[in-house]
């Protein structure tokens, strides 16, 4: 797994760095990271490292010290660096006085326009703020952000950006590239679209197990059920679904359709939408009623399936049951109105909300901690719980929090939901625990969107849930094949 790590452990861990190694160490292994990316980024955009201009955005502390540093680094490489100090008492000294003696040029923030202070660079490097930093930028750092037209680097992590909760409340630097020290910090998931590509410069830091952390694609690809020779459709796990209404009949099509496609044994389905799924696929067993429906592993129960009286009565019957049980979507919204349905089941049970279905369930707003929100609703509930976004959190009870950041928000479509649903059902019906089948269902639709957008040769086109579903089969061949 990939682990994100917290300010708090990340110092933590900086302070027995300091105790192995000598006094200055970490800054200039640090610095040596970030200039070398810079380097890099400045060779691929303009072809060249020498007699490029880089300008340093430069605040007090640690963080302006890595920024100062690696001008200095980058000086002895020909780069024209000019640095902007946002606090010129308190910038770091041994590391301003390095950039002096490289022969960099020093700005006071407070003097000059933005426009003159920054000059015309090929690159930009933020070092205004790092992990200690809370809330948006200062009104003059703001500003400076706002007239610089030159890609920026971010040194650890795009200041005016929580390092914990990745929430922007304000002015903040966006990045094309973050170089993260030592260990990648939860705002490189939480808020990626701010944070550009990461880059991680290892300094040397002992870090304990995450507490927060992603599942590796290779890892998903060599867990996802494959069958074997001695398998039957039984021993592949039997999906059993119940969705979709006489108003959405669609979300009955597109979370069976997305069981089948994720390597179902079997897909059972119940519901007033049979014509329509039995159409489009023949191998589902189709019954009338829950208890007719057959041997079942796992059961999916909610996208469009309504919320009134006779969907309440399913769900209570599918929940009476002692097998595992993914609720949404209209689901939710039951279980919300009427939470004993499932106060006392011990069966595997997994929750996947959107952010209003989550206020919905637990009576208010989600707020800026999306980690610490997820892992309270899934310790009160015991269950386990996938929060939907574009970077989707999984919580369980005593396990580590996963997240999976989507690279783009092309599954942010009608439908997707529904289809997210019948992946993970599959997962749990082949008897996978719950909390490793949502981060990998979560993996593998975030892949099958992006394969869907950029299919036919396209940049990037929308997509709708259709053409996703239609990209599983690719996208589960995908992991499967990752070189291990």
């Amino acid at each position: 797994m990939r682990g994100y790590y917290t300010a708090d452990e990340v110092r933590a861990a900086e302070a027995g760095l300091f105790e192995r190694v000598a006094e200055g160490v970490p800054m200039r292994r640090a610095a040596y990271g970030l200039a070398n990316v810079v380097a890099g980024e400045l060779r691929e955009r303009t072809g060249g490292v020498a007699g490029r201009a880089v300008t340093l955005l430069v605040g007090s502390g640690d963080n302006g010290g890595d920024a100062l540093w690696a001008g200095a680094m980058l000086r002895r490489r020909a780069v024209a660096v000019t640095a902007v100090l946002l606090s010129p008492d308190r910038a770091h000294r041994r590391g301003l006085a390095a950039l002096r003696r490289a022969g960099g040029r020093i700005h006071d923030a407070a003097t000059g326009s933005a426009a003159d202070l920054l000059g015309t660079p090929d690159l930009i490097i933020d070092g205004i703020v790092g992990i200690s930093g809370r809330g948006s930028l200062r009104p003059r750092a703001a500003e400076l952000v706002a007239a610089t037209e030159a890609p920026i680097v971010a040194a650890d992590l795009p200041s005016g950006v929580d390092p914990d909760t990745g929430a922007v409340d304000g002015p903040a630097v966006r990045a094309a590239v973050t170089v993260t020290f030592g260990a990648r910090k939860p705002v490189h998931a939480l808020a990626a679209p701010w944070c550009g590509r990461i880059e991680l410069v290892p300094i040397g830091l002992h870090l304990p197990d995450p507490e927060l952390a992603a599942l590796e694609p290779i890892s998903i690809g060599a867990d996802w059920p494959v069958p074997g020779s001695r398998d039957d459709k039984y021993s592949q796990g039997v999906t059993g679904i119940c969705a979709g209404s006489d108003v959405y009949p669609g979300a009955a099509v597109l979370s069976t359709g997305a069981a089948v496609a994720a390597t179902s044994g079997m897909v059972r389905y119940t519901g007033t939408a049979a014509a329509q799924v039995l159409a489009r696929y023949p191998e589902v067993i189709a019954a009338d009623s829950v208890a007719d429906t057959g041997r079942v592993q796992a059961w999916v129960f909610g996208p469009g399936a309504g919320t009134g009286t006779a969907a309440r009565d399913r769900l209570a019957e599918i929940l009476a049951t002692d097998l595992p049980v993914l609720v949404d979507a209209d689901g939710l919204t039951l279980l919300a109105a009427e939470p004993r349905l499932i106060a006392d089941r011990r069966a595997p049970t997994v929750l996947t909300p959107h952010a209003g279905e989550f206020a919905r369930l637990t009576g208010h707003e989600l707020g800026p901690d999306r980690v610490a929100a997820v892992r309270a609703l899934a310790g009160e509930w015991g269950v386990t719980v996938l929060l939907k976004g574009r970077a989707t959190l999984v919580a369980a009870p005593d396990r580590p929090t996963l997240v999976n950041e989507a690279g783009g928000s092309w599954a942010a479509t009608a439908g997707a939901g529904d289809v997210l649903s019948g992946v993970i059902g599959a997962l749990l019906a082949a008897g996978r625990e719950p909390w490793w089948s949502a981060a990998a269902g979560a993996r593998v639709h975030a892949l099958a969107a992006n394969l869907a957008a950029h299919a036919n040769g396209t940049v990037g086109a929308p997509v709708s849930a259709s053409p996703l579903l239609r990209h599983l089969r690719a996208a589960v061949r995908t992991v499967r094949e990752l070189p291990g």
